[in-house]
């Protein structure tokens, strides 16, 4: 029977290990976010408090009844259910390593000495997560060192980085489109932006034969976007529409502002293509933008805007949805002509630009038009993408979590103009449910709880001819 709780004891502590893990990952490793900006805390009293407390509360023949029929199996439907699973990296794989030594090594000595007791049983939690966070620190030094020495010894090598609130990977990627016509163009993949993700992308995957390399620069906290800045060392740096995404970990829109102007502390800068939402003096190397920008159309055929280039207005098209994406074009535009394209090169360029998954993605099947939207979190693309939809003459779906890390008033005025233009409307996770539903007919409304369940409702609640909006994606752990 000891064997049998000692057996239960590692479990339990692998599993406390494995949630824990999947947790930090999912907050880019910053334990205070787990505790402090978690949006499902039920989550963690019923997976790592209860059973800890539980524990020291309950008979061993009692806890280990709830350990393997309510805990256990509870874990493990949770666990297939994400739709963000832990991703086994390299770090990952060691801190659960570093945890099931240390485990066993306790778990040894408490059976070697009669006076070792309960008190000891969750201490290698706490070494695996200090002992990995040292052994991390450290690596990442020694691989951030490297990557600058990789970077420095790519010859004639011009980086561009860009960060703004919202925007920064689009107008990556139309500029990685634009650019590689004429250049050997390499960009930062999918969505990443932290120091961590660009440190890997440069030490392993950007070729040495790289002209222009394009990154983007997220952030959460004051310092980010400057350490990115002195690690990339742009010669180019671009800041987008700067607002209120993520205010709740800036407090203010000051403190948003500066964050994003670290930036232009690169010592090798030589220009700045600055958003006018940015109050920055006026500076020879830099930039504003949009330049007398006029938006003379925006369908769902895409966009037809008018810019200033050097003094002289300049008419392009872009086969992409929403008028926010002129301005976005604005910088790609001024970027490319300050890297020696001709307008008429960016003409050229800009009518092959294919539509970036999951922002305004137009796409028909089944009968239905499905305009994804999904990774769009902010407020003013999400407007745009509602009135964009209300076009349509048909019956208009809207399936939405509302706006993550935003302020309520910013998700009341998105409910009221969600009401006046869609016909039906899905909202997905607890996050915003009952304030959205607060604002909208309560006939319209359908509340989706499990994601799992996605396929199945759409199949039941739209129908052929509708047309079906996917208005931001958070993943379930919010």
């Amino acid at each position: 029977m000891e064997y049998f709780n000692l057996f239960t004891q590692i479990l339990l502590i692998m599993c406390l290990g494995y949630y824990l893990i999947t947790n930090l990952q999912w907050y880019n490793y910053k334990l205070e976010r787990v505790v402090l900006k978690h949006h499902k805390w039920q989550w963690h009293i019923t997976y790592f408090f209860t059973p800890i407390v539980l524990f020291y509360l309950i008979p061993t023949i009692y806890y280990s009844i709830y350990f393997y029929v309510l805990y256990l199996t509870s874990f493990i439907i949770w666990n297939r259910k994400l739709d963000r699973p832990v991703v086994l990296t390299s770090r990952v794989k060691r801190f659960l390593a570093i945890l099931l030594f240390a485990t066993f090594a306790i778990s040894g000595l408490c059976l070697a000495s009669p006076e070792c007791n309960n008190t000891f049983v969750f201490i290698p939690l706490i070494i695996a997560y200090v002992v990995s966070l040292v052994l991390e620190k450290i690596f990442f030094i020694s691989f951030k060192h490297k990557g600058k020495q990789r970077v420095h010894s790519i010859t004639g090598l011009k980086i561009i980085a860009i960060t703004a609130s919202y925007g920064k990977t689009s107008i990556k990627n139309y500029l990685h489109h634009v650019l590689k016509k004429k250049y050997k163009t390499y960009k930062t993949p999918r969505s990443v932006n932290t120091i961590g993700g660009i440190v890997l992308d440069v030490n392993r995957d950007i070729p040495l034969d790289t002209q222009i390399y394009i990154a983007e620069a997220g952030a959460r906290e004051k310092g980010d976007i400057e350490e990115i800045s002195m690690f990339l060392e742009p010669q180019i740096c671009v800041i987008g529409s700067v607002g209120e995404q993520h205010i709740e970990y800036f407090k203010t829109l000051d403190n948003i502002i500066h964050t994003k102007m670290e930036l232009l502390k690169s010592p090798r800068m030589q220009k700045g293509f600055v958003h006018e939402s940015v109050p920055i003096k006026d500076y020879e190397t830099i930039t504003k933008f949009p330049n007398n920008l006029h938006i003379t159309k925006s369908s769902l055929d895409g966009i037809w805007f008018d810019v200033e280039v050097n003094g002289n207005l300049e008419h392009f098209h872009a086969p992409i949805l929403g008028s926010f994406n002129a301005i976005n074009l604005t910088a790609v535009i001024l970027v490319a002509h300050e890297l020696g394209m001709s307008i008429d090169e960016i003409k050229l360029a800009l009518k092959s630009l294919p539509q970036v998954e999951h922002r305004l993605q137009l796409i028909k099947a089944g009968g239905k038009v499905i305009v994804d939207d999904s990774f769009n979190g902010n407020l003013e693309g999400m407007l745009e993408a509602v009135n964009i939809c209300s076009t349509y003459e048909g019956r208009k779906v809207i399936i939405t979590p509302g706006l993550v890390e935003s302020t309520d008033e910013a998700n009341i005025l998105l409910a009221k103009e969600i009401n006046e233009k869609f016909d039906y409307v899905i909202l997905t996770g607890s996050l915003n449910t009952q304030l959205l539903s607060a604002h909208i007919d309560s006939q319209k409304i359908f509340i989706l709880k499990d994601k799992a369940l996605m396929e199945n409702t759409l199949a039941e609640q739209t129908r052929v001819g509708d047309l079906i909006l996917f208005a931001n994606d958070a993943p379930n752990f919010i």
